[in-house]
């Protein structure tokens, strides 16, 4: 009775019972772990990420985080994503948009500019560069000697002139000084100080002068003498690294220019109704490859001459046309190849070809004075 009675309850209960798939229950359950493990994985990677680069996640309760958006610079492994291209910006906006400035333009001449001044009992030296002006005063001696030879080195380092002239006012002692007139020294004893150009520098460093018949070449950084033939041409001229040398030959009444192994003579006419006004012509300055000179007139009497107001080509002997107007007062080769042409207050700048650079007013002080030295 009793076991029947228990099959028969067993049998009931099995009817209310729905059937389960253990199989399918126990995959689904296998894939909601895996899920939830790939979220938590994903979520301390991206936890770690904001960590590196300083950005906060905010995790919701539902699992999902607001990610932040990349920045410009981040590397990372992640795959390639395609970027549309930003749409370039049209010319009108542009022109109306942008605030940039063209790059400025290196000044014409940006080195240093020497010009000579005198008074009747000083000199005075101008140094002009880029918009600053400094002038040193030098007192003169009254043999005249000083005002007749100063000169100022090619390099801008150092004056040199002759002093304490004899009672004839012909010859005097040979100093050189920087160009504040400091640390002062004599050089040479007899030295001529008449004529256009009784000084005349090679370089920086050597200095040609005439002391009784001859010519005598100076080492003014030694002080004494520089060895070697300084050579009896007159009317000589270097270009302003002291390698080309234009010079007249009166023995054989020619003008030539050497250098580097290189001999070229040439020749030069100047205008009629001027030369005969005056006592012949020599070269002033010589261009750094040797190929021009620029020439100026020699007074009837003993005293200096600095201008120029000519360039001649000597490859071709043919006189160059130079850009701009105005009368010439001189011209000056530099050491970088420009070619200086000053003018009534102003200088007109041309490069080795002759083609013009720019032009710069003189300052009002150093208008009608020498520019003797340019330094780049």
């Amino acid at each position: 009775m009793n076991e029947d009675r228990l099959r028969f309850d067993l049998a009931d209960l099995a009817e209310e019972v729905t059937p389960v798939d253990l199989r399918d229950r126990a995959l689904r359950t296998s894939r909601r772990i895996g899920i939830q493990r790939t979220v938590t994985t994903s979520v301390a990677a991206l936890v770690m990420i904001a960590a590196a680069t300083g950005t906060a996640l905010a995790i919701r309760p539902n699992g999902q985080a607001n990610l932040p958006a990349p920045a410009t610079s981040v590397t990372s492994s992640a795959p390639p994503v395609e970027v549309t291209p930003t749409p370039q910006p049209s010319a009108t906006a542009s022109a109306s948009t942008s605030h940039s400035s063209p790059p400025a333009k290196p000044a014409v001449l940006g080195g240093t500019r020497y010009y000579l001044e005198f008074t009747d009992s000083e000199a005075r030296i101008h140094v002009v560069r880029s918009g600053r002006h400094e002038t040193n005063v030098l007192p003169l001696d009254k043999s005249g000697c000083a005002a007749n030879t100063m000169t100022i080195s090619p390099d801008g380092k150092r004056l040199a002139w002759v002093k304490d002239g004899a009672a004839d006012g012909m010859n005097g002692t040979l100093v050189t000084s920087r160009i504040d007139g400091s640390r002062q020294r004599t050089v040479a004893t007899g030295i001529t100080c008449l004529g256009p150009r009784p000084l005349v520098w090679q370089g920086g460093d050597l200095l040609m002068a005439q002391t009784g018949n001859r010519s005598v070449l100076m080492d003014m950084v030694a002080g004494k003498p520089h060895n070697g033939d300084p050579g009896q041409e007159t009317d000589r001229c270097w270009s302003a690294d002291g390698k080309w040398l234009a010079a007249f030959d009166a023995e054989f009444g020619k003008h030539w220019v050497t250098g580097k192994g290189v001999v070229r003579q040439y020749t030069y006419t100047p205008p009629k109704d001027e030369a005969a006004l005056h006592d012949g012509w020599q070269p002033r300055s010589v261009s750094i490859d040797g190929r021009y000179v620029a020439v100026g007139w020699v007074g009837t009497d003993p005293s200096r001459q600095d201008g120029s107001f000519a360039v001649v080509d000597v490859t071709a002997s043919k006189v160059v046309d130079l850009p701009g107007a105005g009368k010439v007062r001189g011209i000056l080769f530099t050491l970088d190849g420009k070619v200086i042409v000053q003018r009534e207050n102003t200088l007109t700048v041309l490069d080795g070809d002759f083609r013009q650079l720019g032009s710069v007013a003189e300052p009002a002080s150093v208008r009608g004075q020498r520019l003797l030295a340019y330094v780049p």
